[in-house]
């Protein structure tokens, strides 16, 4: 049996829309690529044709990957949790470095909605592992490749 995809509900409509993009967009853009490399001819030195191949089979493994990320999620709407201190999957935290006083704030997500840029970071990253299970106030130590930094959670929330 496959092992459920923990995704938010955000997260899986994204996912959703990207397949829906994939299968009628680009897809049928790729499709129309190939013909119209193949009717240039000799297709051992047909560069068009193997570049618009090579992207046919990045579409096809993106595509086979969201469709079973989506058939095994397990979709979870971070509105209707209970607002509580306790950091769980979908929480946004904001923690300070304890000795630089940086603050940060991250949303806790399933692995193929993460996105650092957003800070949005993976149920499955060092600190989310470390975060996963404490409550507000509370002092955190994430094992990073730099060493060990300690946090404090100032916030916990449930948007």
């Amino acid at each position: 049996m496959a092992t459920r995809v923990p995704l938010t509900l955000k997260g899986s409509e994204q996912l959703r829309a990207e397949l829906e993009r994939l299968k009628s967009v680009d897809r049928p853009a790729i499709i129309q690529a190939i013909s119209e490399a193949r009717a240039h001819g000799d297709l051992k030195e047909n560069a068009e044709y193997h570049a618009a191949k090579e992207q046919q089979g990045f579409i096809e493994g993106r595509i086979r990957r969201l469709e079973s990320t989506l058939s095994h999620a397990n979709i979870i709407d971070v509105s209707t949790l209970e607002d509580t201190s306790r950091v769980v999957f979908g929480a946004t935290v904001t923690l300070v470095n304890i000795e630089t006083d940086e603050e940060v704030t991250y949303q806790i997500v399933g692995e193929d909605e993460s996105d650092l840029k957003q800070n949005k970071i993976s149920i499955t990253s060092p600190i989310a592992r470390a975060l996963i299970g404490k409550e507000l106030d509370e002092e955190v130590v994430v094992r990073t490749p730099g060493g060990e930094v300690e946090y404090a959670i100032l916030r916990v929330e449930f948007s």
